[in-house]
């Protein structure tokens, strides 16, 4: 990051924060460093004007280079949105899947940053698009923009825009990079890229990936994947390009949801058999499981959970961009992508729906009564066999079967005696997505007066198809590579008579019929207008318009569940909600208005001041459409680069905040949050180099946030006003020290991340303390063209959460000393060997 304050990449007017075509980079020669009071070279993203220095510019805007982004060293997608000051990273689901926010709004509100890959978002609706795009050597740097202009110049952006923009082919000679990446929980990892003219005008470049992981946590199994991407590009006499890409990738990755933890004083740790750092139930017991599920679904009443496949996510993607001048002052430009994704997503969710309830020990899992937290099965059971005595459990993997009345053995049971139900997330998606965007930018100059307009349309075609079904929980141990356990009956000689699980299944449904269908045909207009008057005064306006015709299939619920089918073992003999093969037609067009206007004034050559409002919004499909207000002043000040620092105070505004989740007291059923969120904070952001070898940048927020109007499936909870939103820091701040080592040999940094107190729920009843977090690394150039990477990360083995259990429900507590949470991983280490040439 320590270059950070030092460049800027020019951007494309009005193009989603698109880079500018070749022939508009002409920037003016590099600030002479050796003069303190030289302003470095500075182009700004997220404005539409040319070379734009950021220190006139109205809008909250960070840069990371590539030397950046080898520095962060990230374990995820994710992980690389550390880098923006403000945006708050849970990144314990693994390579993909995490959440993360910005300032202002809630933990989890990734569906309002969009992400983009050279402009154009990787997926229309925002949340989700980890799973389609990975860094790799090919990407450049990563450009940001909070609040303001992402809401005008993308969709679904109004909290933030990261856009990851691409080496582009080199037209005057031959380059390539070779990369080979391991660390020490097992992965394995190639990059590679080259570029080379072809002919005057025209270049290709081509790169991407290939690696095997089992992922952070301690695992079993061992997942594979690439991902490649290839550019052509001609460039035209008289200035633009026509480009094409293609992308195509393949790739399973594993996924870790929560898992149980000691909470004693307000402090987590282990339960003995299963580390907080490393932990991780899942393991060969997972490996593939028949489920049974509704004919409709699938024709042969089954089917198949594999946690061996993890996440396997497949893309296919062709993108065309054209930029061309057609006079002085006049540029059109075009960019449109079509991605054909599939994701098969095999992930284990212990504690879900049950919570803390479904975590005891299993003795009282075998006890019948209310405290058991299999007290159906167990009363279906002793009517299914009267002759029943006891009741036991059966390891699937050992065939060992223990009696309710061996307390000890039961008590022993991994070190610590318990049980738990984990649910069996086999969630399918299959679609398109569509998108374009086409506009022109007109610049126009007279006297002192600078006018940029740029103006364009927007364009997606969207679609998902879900099978979510068969949705099932089996009864496991807390452990490592946990074993699955049957539940059966016991006679006085603790012989089985019978079984009342199906091969460690306890339920089937347990989150409904679970198939879907979306679509949304989404049309944007959008201008944004960039006024300076001289060199002080800036004035910046933007609109956009959006129309989205939104269609939502849900799949309906037989009136009387299917029966398992023949063979099928166990108590439960119904597949739980069924599917019926039909489906209920939900059609919504809704538009929505999102609009800025802000201002800046140079008071000095180093020294700015500035001021923005934002009304965003994001569509939600055929759910209504959510407002974000945004309100933020800051100053900044450059000097040379001595220092480059930047304070933003701001106000965010998020009414009726909706979103779905698990009912905890009926897990087969949805139920709705609904909320308006307040933040007031500020945000700091500095860079200090005192002499040429040493810098330190540091930044970080303090905010304020407060729910207000909170309803839970349309109910009113007034006991809720004043407090946190879940998953929501007050504090935030990185601090990152680096040292160049003499005669350009590398250097050597640092980086303290600090997470402030969160809490797991919005009734704010289970607190999750504060943590930090540190991380070193060394670069050494071995030769000018060989470069080695080493670093570790959380060198101090820190214990952090980043969410409880999300799916037991908007109050929590972990009154029994236990409970479910995410939590970030120990040390880690490893390194990569660079050849560039």
């Amino acid at each position: 990051m320590h270059e950070r304050h030092a460049l800027r990449a020019l951007l494309l007017a009005g193009c989603s924060c698109l880079a500018a075509p070749a022939w508009a980079q002409t920037a003016s020669p590099p600030a002479d460093q050796s003069d303190p009071q030289a302003v470095s070279e500075i182009v700004v993203t997220g404005m539409t004007s040319r070379n734009r220095p950021l220190i006139t510019a109205s809008a909250d805007i960070t840069l990371a280079t590539s030397a950046d982004l080898e520095r962060k060293a990230p374990r995820s997608t994710a992980d690389l949105l550390e880098l923006v000051p403000g945006i708050f990273v849970e990144g314990t689901a693994g390579e993909l899947s995490n959440n993360y926010s910005v300032r202002g709004l809630q933990g989890g509100g990734q569906r309002f940053i969009q992400l983009q890959e050279d402009g154009l978002p990787v997926i229309y609706q925002g949340g989700g698009a980890d799973f389609f795009f990975s860094e790799d050597v090919t990407i450049d740097r990563m450009e940001a923009v909070k609040g303001g202009t992402s809401g005008i110049l993308t969709v679904n952006g109004a909290g933030a825009t990261i856009n990851f923009l691409s080496r582009k082919p080199n037209f005057d000679k031959p380059e390539g990079v070779l990369r080979a990446t391991g660390y020490n929980y097992g992965l394995k990892r190639g990059d590679f890229y080259y570029s080379a003219p072809i002919a005057k005008n025209l270049a290709f470049n081509i790169g991407g990936y290939v690696q095997s992981s089992p992922g952070v946590r301690d695992n079993t199994f061992d997942y594979e994947g690439y991902r490649l991407k290839g550019m052509l590009e001609y460039r035209f006499d008289e200035g633009g390009f026509l480009r094409v890409t293609g992308k195509i990738g393949d790739i399973k990755a594993a996924y870790y949801a929560d898992q149980p933890y000691a909470y004693s004083n307000g402090k987590p740790s282990s339960i003995p058999g299963l580390d907080t750092q490393f932990g991780n139930i899942g393991g060969d017991a997972f490996n593939r499981i028949a489920v049974p599920v509704s004919t409709f679904v699938e024709a042969d009443g089954f089917r198949d959970f594999r946690l061996s496949e993890g996440v396997r996510v497949k893309t296919k993607q062709l993108r065309v961009d054209f930029e061309r001048p057609i006079s002085d002052s006049v540029e059109i430009f075009a960019r449109a992508r079509y991605l054909d994704l599939k994701d098969d997503f095999n992930g284990l969710f212990p504690g879900s729906g049950t919570g803390n309830a479904g975590l005891a020990s299993a003795v009282t899992y075998l006890t019948p009564g209310a405290s058991s937290p299999i007290n159906d099965l167990l009363t279906a059971g002793t009517a299914a066999y009267p002759a029943t005595a006891r009741f036991g459990v059966k390891n699937l993997r050992t065939g060992v079967v223990t009696g309710a009345n061996d307390t000890a053995t039961l008590n022993a049971l991994n070190g610590n005696g318990f049980l738990q139900q984990t649910t069996l997330n086999h969630d399918y998606q299959s679609g398109h997505d569509f998108g374009a965007n086409i506009g022109t930018r007109w610049e126009y100059t007279s006297g002192s007066f600078t006018n940029s307009l740029t103006t364009g349309v927007q364009y997606y075609d969207v679609s998902r198809r879900q099978n979510q079904s068969a949705v099932a929980s089996v009864v496991n141990d807390v452990r490592t590579n946990s074993d699955i356990y049957d539940i059966v009956s016991l006679d006085a000689n603790n012989q089985v008579i019978g079984t009342l699980s199906d091969n460690g299944l306890v339920s089937y449904g347990n989150w409904g019929q679970g198939m879907r269908r979306r679509t949304d045909k989404s049309l944007s207009l959008y201008a944004n207008d960039e006024l300076a008057i001289g060199d002080k005064i800036h004035i910046d306006g933007g609109v956009r318009w959006e129309s989205d015709k939104a269609r939502y299939l849900e799949g309906n619920a037989a009136a009387v569940n299917q029966p398992v089918q023949p063979g099928v073992v166990g108590v439960v003999r119904t597949v739980g909600s069924t599917f019926d093969g039909t489906f209920t037609e939900t059609r919504r067009t809704q538009d929505k208005v999102a609009w800025t206007i802000g201002a800046s004034y140079l008071l000095t050559p180093h020294f700015s001041v500035y001021g923005r409002y934002a009304n965003g919004f994001q569509t939600n499909n055929t759910d209504p459409i959510t407002k974000i207000e945004l309100y933020e002043a800051g100053l900044r000040f450059e000097y040379g680069r001595v220092l480059s620092a930047s304070a933003t105070v701001f106000r965010t505004n998020f009414d009726n905040q909706f979103y779905n989740f698990i009912d905890p007291s009926d897990p087969t059923k949805q139920t709705s949050f609904l909320a308006d969120l307040k933040t007031k904070g500020v945000e700091l952001d500095a860079m200090v180099r005192p002499v040429d070898w040493f810098s330190v940048n540091v930044s970080g927020v303090i905010q304020d946030p407060t729910l207000n109007n909170l309803s839970l499936a349309g109910v009113p909870q007034p006991t809720y006003d004043g407090n946190r939103p879940e998953r929501t820091p007050a504090r935030l701040f990185t601090i990152t020290p680096s040292i160049k080592l003499p005669n350009g040999r590398g250097e050597v940094y640092a980086r303290y991340k600090y997470v402030g107190k969160i809490y797991a729920d919005s009734g704010n009843g289970v607190a999750l303390p504060s943590y930090g977090v540190t991380s070193a690394g060394v670069a050494l150039n071995l030769k000018d063209n060989l470069q080695v990477n080493l670093n570790v990360d959380n060198i101090f083995d820190v214990v952090g959460l980043t969410e409880g259990n999300p799916r037991q429900g908007q109050t929590q507590n972990a009154s029994s000393g236990y409970f479910y949470a995410r939590g970030i991983v120990g040390r880690t280490y490893g390194g990569s060997l660079t050849l560039r040439f």
